[in-house]
């Protein structure tokens, strides 16, 4: 079942959003793209030594996914992307209004064993405490659904993909 939103998937590192977004993609039958891609250089190597990124950072970085966001409206498509805070969202909302968010949930230490396991990635474990007092949960007027990440990948993708066909998203 084909799906005319973008949906960003949302949430703290390790959460899944790269393992989880493909398989929404898929289950929806639209395309995928990875919200890492979008940063510049800078703030990879910025993330790699163990610094957060501020609000100055993220700006061009959330610019990006939302121009894409912006050219799927209509055709559907799926993209990673922590958009931690409301104001994040809001901005991805001004470029792409019909944007649907799916923010990943779990319990830290569950996110946190399973950030220690993955391989070859720049987000080191030391920045999931900045991640969660970032973090503001979708509002009740924001245009989404929350799914907890406990489970298969295969298990979270099907609950999400059927949370995000639910008549009310």
């Amino acid at each position: 079942m084909s799906t005319p939103h973008v949906i960003v998937v949302m949430g703290v590192a390790g959460t899944g959003k790269t393992t989880i977004g493909p398989l929404v993609a898929e289950a929806l039958g639209v395309p995928y793209a990875e919200g890492d891609d979008f940063h510049p250089p800078a703030n990879i190597a910025k993330m790699t030594a163990g610094t957060p990124l501020d609000d100055a950072d993220r700006g061009p970085w959330l610019d990006a996914i939302g121009a894409w966001a912006h050219e799927r409206a209509g055709h559907g498509g799926v993209v990673s992307c922590s958009a931690l805070k409301r104001g994040y969202r809001d901005r991805l909302r001004a470029a792409a209004p019909e944007v649907v968010f799916l923010h990943l949930t779990g319990d830290r230490a569950l996110i946190e064993r399973r950030m220690a396991e993955r391989k070859g990635h720049f987000m080191p474990t030391a920045l999931l405490d900045s991640q969660f007092a970032t973090l503001e949960p979708l509002g009740a007027d924001e245009r989404g659904v929350a799914v907890d990440v406990s489970g298969t990948p295969e298990e979270i993708a099907a609950r999400a993909a059927d949370a995000l066909r639910a008549p009310a998203v």
